[in-house]
């Protein structure tokens, strides 16, 4: 019977290489700090023996796992993935491994999962978003663990997010539409409940129209999960009841392009009929029939940001600044005037 063979250590790295093991140490853990032809050996004996890090006994050394937890509303569409892989190559360029849940918009599985995250041993957590019971800031307080939201600036808010303001955004974008001529708007809105970024993009909205002295009591908003056929569905809505609205400003880019769908179905030109925009600018927006206006966020730029701030809140040396953004308007085919009556 053949006997097991034993995992190679870090002394028999060292050994290989001859060199010390802080050196290989070094190495494996900071690279840049080592001339090249050491690290070249080193790297050539850990690739010879197989041999990989005790992963237990960093965690022990450092008091830390490196390991970051985010948890998403969804990964059905595009939205947060821009955002999430530039936050994820950050995180690895410092040493952090990412853990990615999806809350499916459900306050109670979101909760589970941050639970589950801090008991797996995160050493911090990226939330989509201000909305949530506070006890679960509490919570995660109580248990020192630093807590950072993106996709949404809220510089009063319980914790510090980096984002940009989606009721100036929308308020902007809706600016723009009036600006052109529309007077009769609609809106196909996220789900507000529980979502602070639907609820101030429909703000937004609410707030052009009132300063534009347009009749905030005209304003029909449909919301609606972000799917494309429930776009669709709300645009069907809004058209059929009533005076149509001649522009149509939706909470995303995902509803936007089902809504657009829905239009040409029901034989109406986007936009000499009626104009359509978006939020988001995903890649989605610029591949839509006619290509869709709506407003674009930084969200590479965001999730960098927000790994160097949430890594620097782990590290402690970082108090957690909220950061605002900016947004700005892409005008693409799906906007014009509204045709005259």
């Amino acid at each position: 019977m053949s006997k097991l063979r034993s995992a190679p250590t870090l002394e028999d790295v060292a050994r290989m290489a001859g060199v010390s093991t802080a050196t290989v140490s070094r190495c494996l853990n900071s690279p840049d700090r080592v001339v090249k032809a050491t690290r070249q050996r080193v790297l050539s004996a850990v690739d010879t023996l197989g041999y990989t890090p005790n992963f237990a006994a960093q965690v022990m050394a450092a008091k830390r796992t490196f390991t970051i937890g985010a948890i998403i509303p969804t990964m059905e569409n595009a939205i947060f993935a821009r955002g999430l892989q530039a936050f994820q190559e950050e995180l690895h360029q410092r040493g952090y491994t990412l853990l990615v849940s999806s809350s499916a918009y459900k306050p109670d599985l979101e909760e589970e999962q941050i639970r589950t995250l801090v008991a797996r041993g995160a050493d911090g957590l990226l939330l989509i978003g201000h909305d949530r019971d506070p006890k679960i800031y509490e919570y995660l307080d109580r248990r020192k663990i630093p807590v950072l939201v993106a996709w949404s600036y809220l510089p009063d808010a319980q914790v510090p997010s980096i984002g940009f303001d989606n009721r100036a955004a929308m308020f902007e974008l809706t600016n723009r539409v009036i600006g052109l001529g529309h007077k009769r708007i609609g809106m196909i809105s996220g789900i507000s409940a529980g979502n602070d970024r639907a609820r101030l993009r429909v703000e937004g909205v609410r707030d052009a129209v009132a300063q534009n002295e347009l009749a905030v009591s005209d304003l029909r908003i449909i919301e609606t999960p972000y799917e494309i056929e429930n776009g669709a569905a709300a645009f069907s809505n809004l058209m059929s009841k009533g005076t149509r609205p001649t522009a149509v400003l939706c909470g995303n880019d995902v509803l936007a392009v089902g809504a657009i769908r829905r239009a040409q179905e029901m034989g109406l030109r986007v936009p000499q009929d009626v104009s359509i925009t978006g939020f988001d600018d995903i890649e989605l927006a610029r591949i839509a029939t006619p290509a869709l206006t709506t407003v674009h966020v930084p969200h590479r730029d965001m999730g960098r940001k927000a790994a160097l701030e949430l890594v620097g809140m782990v590290e402690k040396t970082a108090d957690g600044t909220a950061l605002r953004l900016p947004t700005t308007i892409v005008e693409r085919q799906s906007l014009g005037r509204p045709a005259k009556p």
